[in-house]
């Protein structure tokens, strides 16, 4: 059976330590599921690169032809992982933009993963202060381990306790409780909404 798992990655700049972070859990997600028997495909959905179309759904209420299919894959996916930067002891205004505009049915039961970068590991109390209670309130089963990363985390010793250790470990929660669940049928709920954006050009 094949997986999909979608990864969110709120990164602002580029190249994006968010990224890098999000790249190494999915890794780490596709090669744990192997080790279950099971095959996945991984979707990596770079949101700043919809900051505008998100931008225009607040406005409108409704997702443009760029956006549709994006939220399309949340909805669909067997499992997300979901990494942002913290700005203000909090996650990006970016991904809470995102959250915003998702269906508040679509993460219900989906296993989610919640990952973190930062200038400091100071930050790495947002994962449970913020991050969580998102995920809870959209009723989403939240894996135990959080990853946080912070500057002097990256190239760091293979050591217990080290980021990769806590990504192989989230990664290992992640697909085991995917693979306890049946497969999802990919959601289309947007499929009849027409796109109106076209109308606020003129």
């Amino acid at each position: 059976m094949t997986r999909r798992i979608v990864v969110l990655s709120a990164g602002v700049s580029t190249p994006s330590s968010t990224r890098l972070l999000a790249d190494r859990l999915a890794a780490a997600t596709g090669d744990a599921l192997v080790r279950r028997g099971e095959q996945s495909e991984v979707e990596v959905l770079e949101l700043r690169d919809h900051a505008r179309d998100l931008a225009d759904h607040l406005v409108t209420g409704f997702p443009n032809e760029a956006l549709r299919p994006v939220l399309e894959s949340v909805a669909g996916a067997d499992a997300v992982i979901a990494v942002t930067p913290i700005f203000s002891a909090s996650y990006s205004g970016l991904f809470k933009t995102f959250v915003d505009v998702l269906d508040r049915d679509a993460l219900t039961g989906v296993p989610v993963l919640v990952a973190a970068t930062g200038g400091t590991g100071r930050h790495s109390l947002a994962l449970e202060h913020a991050m969580r209670p998102l995920f809870a309130y959209l009723r989403a089963a939240v894996v135990p381990t959080a990853v946080f990363a912070a500057p002097e985390d990256w190239g760091a010793s293979e050591a217990a306790g080290s980021l990769q250790s806590r990504v192989e470990r989230a990664a290992d929660e992640l697909a085991g409780a995917v693979a306890a669940r049946p497969l999802r049928v990919r959601a289309d709920e947007f499929a009849d909404v027409p796109d109106f954006t076209a109308l606020l050009k003129g």
